[in-house]
């Protein structure tokens, strides 16, 4: 029998065949794989928001004043405004002459407001006309020892004769800032004991401080009032207290 063997020419005929169809068959399964979705691992479920409480808190603290804010003023009315204007100067200089022998300091005493309008009557056919000016000055004056400010008054109402104004009084504190510290402290107590009874009715324990908000302060302060007596001929006074009134909005987390 007789074997043949393959030519060279035919092998690598069959080798190149082979090889492009290999590359056929790679081509074709490459994408496939590569189309092939990922697996993902199956995400956590996100972690209870913990639950909290939200309280309200109000804090006072009280002092004795230690100022006394005056407002005065002058006033005059002339036939013309160059005369108003005058007469209301001279006033006023007479006013600040006053303060000064009650030994106000300058830094004390400023000017709140200064005016100049017509004054109108009506005739007898029911016209308006101006017939004068009135010219008018008013000061704030701060009198730092607060049991002189009757005496103030008194010695400002009897040197400046009919054209002076007494407009009214308020008492304050110099520095409120401790005052407002104490109000502060007292604010946080009261929010932290209402947001711990909270935590106990709703069988928690209160747990971390998350936000602290405060309020703008308050500070009602009392006018003028008959009261106290001085040797020297003066105004009665009353300073009482001042108080001073802070609020705060705490969030609590309950465990």
């Amino acid at each position: 029998m007789t074997i043949r063997r393959p030519s060279a020419a035919r092998t690598a005929r069959l080798l190149a065949a082979t090889a492009v169809l290999g590359g056929l068959l790679a081509g074709t399964v490459a994408p496939a794989l590569a189309a092939a979705p990922e697996r993902t691992a199956p995400r956590a479920a996100p972690a209870e928001a913990p639950a909290t409480v939200t309280v309200t808190g109000h804090g006072r603290a009280s002092a004795a004043p230690d100022l006394a804010i005056l407002s005065v003023g002058v006033e005059a009315a002339r036939r013309t405004a160059k005369e108003a204007m005058a007469a209301q100067n001279a006033a006023a200089e007479a006013l600040l002459a006053v303060l000064d022998k009650q030994g106000i300091a300058e830094r004390d005493i400023r000017t709140d407001s200064l005016s100049l309008s017509p004054v109108y009557t009506q005739n007898t056919a029911g016209e308006s006309k101006v017939t004068g000016y009135q010219a008018g000055q008013s000061f704030s004056v701060k009198v730092r020892q607060i049991d002189r400010a009757g005496q103030v008054i008194g010695a400002v109402n009897d040197s400046t004769g009919d054209s002076v104004r007494i407009n009214g009084v308020v008492f304050d504190v110099a520095d409120p800032s401790a005052l407002r510290v104490k109000a502060r402290e007292a604010a946080y107590r009261d929010a932290y004991d209402k947001a711990a009874q909270h935590a106990r009715l709703s069988g928690h324990q209160l747990g971390r401080l998350v936000s602290l908000s405060e309020g703008e302060s308050a500070r009602p302060g009392p006018g003028a009032a008959p009261g106290i007596a001085h040797d020297e001929a003066s105004v009665p006074m009353a300073p009482g207290e001042i108080e001073e009134q802070v609020t705060v909005s705490a969030v609590f987390e309950l465990v």
